[in-house]
């Protein structure tokens, strides 16, 4: 017995000899928190520069995916480093963090908006989209912050982070109303297309109490509550009441009819509402105009007795229709 009982111990001894030389599983490095933004996880690892963001993991790589869609990507290099890749969900990018500080320091003022600008009268944005033009009036005495910050953009030079550098250039040129909602308003202003947005730089809220969303044409900062404000800003297409307090308001557009066009084009419907066609933001000039907004543009529709159609349409659209305003949806 005492035989059998040596021989069966050292047969485990054998086999738990044989299992401690088999290779065990790289260690792989803990993914880094992804917001959905899809702003900070390139921040927190190392990307590989010759990957590309569909490529597959390599053989022995493994992937992990992250609550909110990024497939994390990890590998061994020769070095025995780990090198992890983040594989964004479709339709999504990484960006990569600031290298070095906002050069304005977070700081950006009136003064500096407006150097160089020739002229008198109110200060007025014209906004330029592939559907049309709009002209609106800038609230400088009620928002100064905001009001530099948005002619500052405009006119590139403030400076905002484009992925790989700080750079100066007119930064709403090119972009789009990413999000429209017919019976509500207008966003756009984003760098990403998507609402996303991570400026790595944000303003305070100029919430005044002599302004109030009792019309169509405001323009007002968009944002992800209490001075989050970046870059985005939607209009007004009626009063929203229920926004007050929360968005500033440091404008109005006087082309409520372009408004009322952009908000109907074909989309996708909730949540995003995005244009099936992109609405491009073409350029914005900021001028000086002596009589402001109304001086500078030609009547609309509304000036001339037309007032636009109000509560013809849902407050929803559906994917691919066009809902007009002449009558009723679903006619």
């Amino acid at each position: 017995m005492n035989r059998s009982l040596s021989s069966l111990l050292a047969l485990c001894v054998a086999l738990a000899a044989c299992r401690a030389k088999e290779p065990e599983p790289e260690p792989v490095a803990s993914a880094a928190p992804v917001d959905t933004a899809a702003t900070t996880a390139a921040n927190s690892v190392k990307q590989n520069s010759d990957k590309k963001a569909d490529d597959q993991p390599a053989q022995g790589a493994s992937a992990d995916t992250t609550s909110d869609g990024y497939q994390v990507i990890h590998a061994k290099t020769k070095a025995g480093e780990a090198d992890i890749a983040v594989k964004p969900p479709p339709g999504w990018t990484v960006v990569s963090k600031p290298d070095s500080p906002d050069p304005h320091a977070g700081k950006f003022t009136l003064p500096e908006a407006l150097k160089g600008l020739k002229g008198k009268g109110s200060l007025v944005a014209t906004i330029a989209t592939s559907l049309g033009d709009m002209q609106c009036d800038l609230f400088d005495d009620k928002a100064p912050i905001t009001v530099a910050n948005f002619v500052g953009l405009a006119r590139g030079l403030r400076k905002f982070w484009d992925g790989k550098a700080w750079v100066g250039r007119p930064y709403y040129d090119g972009l789009t109303f990413h999000r429209v909602i017919p019976g509500f308003m207008i966003q756009g202003g984003d760098l990403g297309g998507d609402g996303g947005g991570h400026m790595w730089y944000q303003i305070p809220d100029e919430v005044s109490p002599s302004l109030t969303h009792d019309k169509a044409g405001l323009l007002c900062m968009a944002n992800r509550g209490p001075n989050t404000n970046e870059a985005q800003f939607f209009i007004t297409e009626t009063a929203a009441p229920h926004l007050d307090g929360s968005y500033t308001i440091f404008g109005r557009c006087k082309q409520t009819d372009v408004v009322y066009r952009i908000a109907r084009v074909p989309q996708s419907g909730p949540p995003d509402n995005r244009p099936l066609t992109p609405v491009r933001i073409d350029h914005v000039t900021i001028a000086r105009a002596e009589g402001g907004a109304a001086a500078m543009s030609a009547p609309t529709d509304s000036d001339n007795g037309a007032p636009v159609p109000r509560n013809t349409v849902p407050g929803v659209v559906p994917p691919g229709r066009i809902v007009r305003g002449d009558k009723p949806a679903g006619n």
